[in-house]
């Protein structure tokens, strides 16, 4: 069992019959009343994202999962292949179990959470930002940067991410996975 206290970005947990992974909380303290934690839920099952509200101190049932490496091989309608780095066992998981899948390129190592009881995967953790190839893109329209102007961009992945109008078709970009933004360009 865990408490409000233990709470932090990425904990999955047992709440309504079903496997919650907390992706964003804020303890908040009012000068009248108990303090409570304000949670993002999102469900390892359907994908689905709730607020939810714990007054502090209530218990919560913690679900015991350990991370292993898997490479990202490729996708089958809405269920994406990924293989174990270590023993080169393959898993099948759902599009709802990842954060950001149009982020995923073939090849890409993540970090996969799997419930120790049942030995059943969870979520996926993608790095932080990960570097993809512009494959379209307008040209940008020179003397139009009086402010923070961008276009869509489509990358190697299928994504599309608003980049700067700099940005042309071959440009390798950095982009964070949690949002989906474009981060940086990257020189090689």
């Amino acid at each position: 069992m865990a408490s409000t206290s233990d709470i932090r970005n990425g904990l999955c947990i047992k709440y309504n019959h079903d496997i919650f992974k907390i992706i964003e909380f804020l303890h908040v303290k009012p000068g009248k009343g108990p303090a409570f934690v304000r949670t993002k839920l999102k469900s390892v099952s359907t994908g689905k994202v709730i607020d939810n509200t714990f007054s502090a101190g209530h218990k919560l049932e913690d679900v015991r999962v350990e991370t292993h490496r898997f490479q990202y091989l490729y996708p089958e309608g809405d269920i994406f292949h990924f293989m174990n780095t270590e023993d080169y066992t393959q898993i099948t998981l759902n599009e709802a179990a990842i954060d950001n899948p149009g982020l995923l390129k073939e090849g890409e190592v993540v970090t996969v959470l799997i419930n120790t009881e049942d030995d059943m995967p969870l979520s996926v953790d993608m790095p932080a930002t990960v570097v993809l190839e512009v494959t379209a893109t307008e040209p940008g329209v020179k003397g139009n940067t009086a402010t923070n102007a961008t276009k869509p961009a489509t990358v190697e992945s299928g994504a599309i991410v608003n980049v700067p109008l700099f940005i042309n078709e071959g440009d390798k970009i950095k982009v964070e996975t949690t949002k989906g933004t474009y981060k940086e360009r990257v020189k090689e």
